[in-house]
């Protein structure tokens, strides 16, 4: 059994912001019903000032989904936008007192969800963002969005990379691919930790 945090339950048992906004000022929709999560966010965002000033979500998934999507609508109301970017996964996490590692996909999956909703205020369509190649079929996850998140969250084996983004929970096909990838990112975080030469 996962161990839940008291903050967690509670947005689970008692989800802040749960529905839909009428004339939102963007909408971002994420995941799907056959891949078992699905989340869209709704925002509201004043046109004097700039900041949130509501949200509101409405999902398909488990407990952790549930409370990571009524923590964000916390997160971000009255923030500006520049603001609400910068919440990551892990800030959803940490605001609910820690996830467990089997169920974090549900904060990478509320991040991506702001992201779009973001990206739809600002007239952008996110469904032609470039997001690269699919690796895992069985939960269409992307080359790109795999790397993000490994480096975001410093992630080391395909498990944690299954655990973050579903890829390789089903048939296991990708995993050659994954820990490609995974060698990729931490190529690059060695590159970008070595020091700058000295100018002479």
């Amino acid at each position: 059994m996962w161990d839940y945090s008291d903050k967690l339950k509670d947005h689970f048992f008692h989800p802040r912001n749960v529905g839909e906004i009428e004339n939102p000022s963007g909408v971002g929709e994420v995941g799907s019903l056959a891949c078992g999560d699905a989340l869209k966010l709704f925002l509201k965002i004043s046109d004097r000032t700039g900041r949130i000033e509501e949200a509101k979500f409405k999902t398909f998934g488990c407990g952790s989904a549930i409370a990571s999507a009524s923590a964000l609508t916390e997160m971000v109301k009255g923030k500006s936008i520049e603001e609400a970017s910068c919440i990551t996964n892990q800030d959803i996490a940490d605001y609910l007192g820690g996830i467990p590692p089997q169920k974090m996909h549900c904060s990478v999956m509320g991040r991506e969800a702001l992201e779009a909703a973001i990206a739809d205020y600002r007239g952008q369509d996110p469904a032609k963002a470039p997001r690269g190649k699919i690796v895992c079929k069985c939960f269409r996850v992307t080359d790109e969005e795999i790397k993000r998140v490994a480096s975001e969250n410093r992630l080391k084996t395909v498990e944690d990379v299954t655990h973050y983004t579903k890829a390789c929970g089903g048939c296991g096909h990708c995993r050659p691919v994954i820990e490609k990838l995974l060698a990729e990112v931490a190529a690059e975080v060695d590159t970008s930790c070595l020091p700058r030469p000295k100018d002479t």
